[in-house]
C-alpha cells in the first residue's frame, strides 16, 4: 500500500470518525419535547406555556426548557443556590446560555429551586432542577449535576 493510499484512507476515517461524534455529542440522544402545560416546581403544578424543550434519559444534564409562566407563581419557591445554566446543542436557539447567566448575575432574572432530584443515599453529588424566570414571564428550565 503506498503511502497516498494509506494517507487518503486514514483522512477519510478520522473524517468519518469526527462527523459520528459530532452526531452522538449533539443530536443522537436528545428528544424534543413540547406542548407541556404545567411543569413541576417543589411538588406543585404550576402551569405554563409555549413549552419547548430537550430532554433525554442517558444524562440528567441534557434536559432545557423553554416557555412562558405566571412570574408571582413562585412567590413561594426558594431561590437557587448557585444557579449555573449549562450550554444548550446549537441547535437548540432558544436557550441562550449566555444570555440567562448574565441576566442572573445581573439581577434582570431570578432563578428558584424547582426541584433537588439527588437519588437517596447519593453521596458527593447533587442533581438539581432549575428555573430562571424573568419579571415578563419568560423562563428557562435545566437540570443540573454537580459535585458536594
Amino acid at each position: 500500500m503506498s503511502g497516498r493510499v494509506f494517507a487518503i484512507f486514514f483522512l477519510a476515517l478520522a473524517a468519518l470518525f469526527g462527523g459520528a461524534l459530532w452526531y452522538f455529542q449533539t443530536r443522537a440522544y436528545y428528544e424534543e419535547v413540547s406542548g407541556l402545560t404545567s411543569i413541576d416546581v417543589q411538588g406543585a403544578q404550576v402551569p405554563v406555556s409555549s413549552y419547548r424543550g430537550l430532554d433525554a434519559d442517558t444524562s440528567p444534564n441534557k434536559l432545557r426548557g423553554c416557555f412562558t409562566v405566571d412570574p408571582a407563581a413562585f412567590a413561594d419557591v426558594p431561590e437557587a443556590p448557585n444557579p449555573e445554566p449549562l450550554t444548550a446543542p446549537g441547535w437548540f436557539p432558544c436557550f441562550d446560555v449566555e444570555a440567562i447567566a448574565t441576566d442572573l448575575a445581573e439581577g434582570r432574572a431570578k432563578a428558584y429551586l424547582a426541584g433537588d432530584e439527588t437519588p437517596e443515599g447519593a453521596e458527593g453529588y447533587e442533581i438539581l432542577r432549575m428555573i430562571a424566570v424573568y419579571p415578563d414571564g419568560r423562563a428557562y428550565l435545566w437540570r443540573h449535576y454537580r459535585e458536594n
